[in-house]
């Protein structure tokens, strides 16, 4: 079986890493997927995972192959033994970058010997983690077999067998050290007895328990010192033979390790990291699914979706985090969500762009179940603050920037757009608005629109009105639930009425207050 990547199915041979994807995409910070990315990848920058995850949807394909790994990996014991073997490899790449720091020769070779005996080891330890629970992915039965003729490859079995030849040569050397004085002298064992064993022999007669042990603790250097090295040099000139086959190992051995199998070691962590970091998530109840993405717009629905980076932020306040549903069928494509602030219209967006995305990637998103949109690109138009340097004004902004969204989108796109046109005045703002919508309309475009404008939800049959909504007896207390039903901005009169004290009641009693101010 061909295996060429743990990202890719194995027909994908070309492109499998844009250059492009080195930049962030612009909606990122929008849906707070910058947020997202960083707390995946937290603790393996080692990796640069960025680009798997900057460089955007893939096909249909290649997320159901992703899809499978991830399924693979959630069984424990294979990304167990994958997680103990990645650790490996980031000691031996540690190992390698301490081995430049050694001065001495025959230090740095017989150094050298030990880390490419520990590369052996880890792949042949990878090796019997995945025949001891074999994988039922493609991805990873094709690694599997790829590291399985790996193992049994001559160039494997020549390297780990001249690694145990030339350990077993170097363990039979036995010399001696005279010392008189400032003076070493370096010269072969000759069967002298050991006069320390006697010693300790002849003294052990008079041992009564364990004497406590006075002697100091010092720090080893890794670096030879000058005497060391002179003694290490005297070794190699008594035994020749043996030095000369560790010179040789380490002149024709220095990329003794397999391309394809750090690739793996890299494009692995992919799915381990973003594993790790819902783990968290799953143990506090919330639900991850592996949704259907489908090339149609004819039904997209989520069920118990939430917004990922919210969750992070809140997990550790300790605050209960809501979901929401939501659900498009036949003509419908584009939800206009309407309600009072701070009630959770955004977090709506925001999630819905972020389900679609990590959808569009081959990973599990939030939520029981989902169908979603296979899109090509993903676009977000979000308030921003005034920028002096471009000379121009808010309103100008926005519309230059909603233009530019409107010319590069095509019917595979969706768009995200909350709270346009606030910097202007509300009968400009309906005007612009209801344009903005009929374009959209024309091009298909599937997506999202956050606004205070009621008409927005029902100007035509592909738009669809959901509300998020407040307790019915306090008004004033949202409940961060989205539900699919009319606008109705009168609703939130009254919650708006209260936040600012204009109220019956509340101007009555000013207007009380006032009067037996002015009398007094």
């Amino acid at each position: 079986m061909l295996f060429n990547s743990l990202l890719f199915p194995n027909e994908e041979i070309n492109g499998r890493e844009n250059p492009e994807a080195s930049k962030m995409p612009d909606f990122f910070t929008d849906l707070n997927l910058d947020q997202v990315v960083q707390s995946v990848i937290s603790g393996k920058e080692q990796y640069n995972l960025r680009p798997f995850f900057y460089q955007g949807p893939v096909d249909l394909k290649t997320i159901e192959y992703r899809q499978q790994i991830f399924q693979d990996l959630e069984r424990g014991e294979i990304k167990n033994r994958i997680e103990e073997v990645a650790e490996n490899f980031q000691q031996i790449k540690q190992q390698l970058g301490e081995l430049e720091k050694l001065r001495h020769k025959y230090q740095k070779e017989r150094f050298f010997l030990d880390v490419v005996e520990l590369y052996c080891k880890a792949v042949l330890k990878l090796s019997d983690g995945l025949k001891t629970s074999p994988p039922k992915s493609k991805g990873l039965t094709g690694f599997t077999v790829y590291l399985e003729n790996y193992i049994k490859s001559s160039a494997f079995t020549s390297l780990a067998k001249e690694i145990q030849d030339i350990v077993s040569e170097l363990s039979e050397i036995e010399y001696n050290l005279l010392i008189d004085g400032l003076k070493v002298q370096v010269y072969k064992y000759g069967g002298e007895p050991d006069y320390s064993e006697e010693v300790e022999n002849s003294f052990s007669k008079f041992k009564h328990g364990e004497a406590k042990d006075y002697l100091s603790k010092l720090k080893r250097s890794t670096l030879l010192n000058d005497v060391e090295a002179q003694i290490l040099e005297g070794v190699a000139h008594l035994f020749p033979k043996y030095f000369s086959r560790l010179d040789h190992f380490f002149e024709n051995n220095r990329h003794f390790m397999d391309d394809l199998i750090l690739q793996f070691d890299r494009e692995v962590q992919f799915y381990v990291s973003y594993l790790n970091h819902i783990k968290k998530f799953r143990n506090s109840g919330l639900k991850f699914c592996y949704p259907d993405v489908v090339s149609s717009k004819n039904e997209i629905f989520s069920n118990e979706g939430f917004d990922l980076a919210l969750a992070q932020n809140l997990s550790s306040e300790e605050n209960k985090l809501g979901t929401n549903n939501f659900y498009l069928r036949g003509k419908e494509l584009i939800i206009v969500v309407s309600g009072p602030n701070q009630g959770g219209k955004t977090t709506f967006a925001r999630t819905f762009g972020q389900l679609h995305f990590l959808a569009g990637i081959g990973c599990p998103v939030p939520g029981s179940n989902a169908q979603l949109f296979h899109f090509n690109r993903l676009f977000t138009h979000f308030e921003r603050e005034e920028n002096m340097k471009n000379l121009r004004g808010k309103l100008l902004d926005e519309l230059v920037r909603i233009h530019q969204i409107l010319q590069n989108a095509t019917p595979e796109s969706i768009v995200i757009i909350n709270e346009i046109f606030t910097s202007t005045t509300l009968q400009d703002q309906i005007s612009l608005s209801k344009k903005i919508m009929s374009k959209i309309e024309s091009l298909d475009l599937l997506g999202v629109w956050v606004t205070f404008i009621d008409e927005l939800s029902s100007i035509n049959d592909k738009t669809v009105s959901m509300v998020s909504t407040v307790v019915p007896e306090m008004p004033s207390e949202r409940t961060f639930k989205i539900f699919r039903q009319p606008a109705n901005g009168l609703a939130y009169a009254l919650s708006v009425a209260e936040k600012y004290g204009l109220t019956q009641s509340s101007l009555q009693e000013k207007l009380n207050h006032e009067r037996f101010s002015s009398v007094q």
